[in-house]
């Protein structure tokens, strides 16, 4: 079975073809195809190529499915007697991807 490990939004991200993979948010709407070049790792069976720090020749393609936002996250703040209290919510945007192919390496 063939998977890359792929480097997108500071995050690494180990992927094969067909899977749906959400990252930081990706410029395109849905349906949109959308092309990875850090690849870190590509594996095909007993074949490994490791890149220093990425492999030459090597991209994952994905096609976009949706673009959305992840869970609320609540940022509270409290000082104890102090009457000191503050709330800040945070969503963030999100790109949900299917990869396609991964060709290279």
């Amino acid at each position: 079975m063939a998977y890359a490990v792929v480097e997108t939004g500071g995050k690494q991200y180990r992927v094969s073809p067909g899977d749906l993979l959400t990252v930081e948010r990706l410029g395109g709407e849905p349906g949109s195809a959308v092309r990875f070049d850090r690849v870190l790792m590509v594996a095909d069976g007993e074949r490994v190529a490791v890149g220093t720090p990425t492999v030459a020749g090597a991209s994952v393609a994905g096609e976009i499915v949706r673009q959305g936002r992840a869970r609320k996250v609540i940022v509270f703040k409290f000082k104890r007697r102090k009457k000191y209290r503050r709330t800040r919510g945070h969503r963030q945007a999100q790109t949900t991807v299917r990869i396609t192919a991964i060709s290279g390496g």
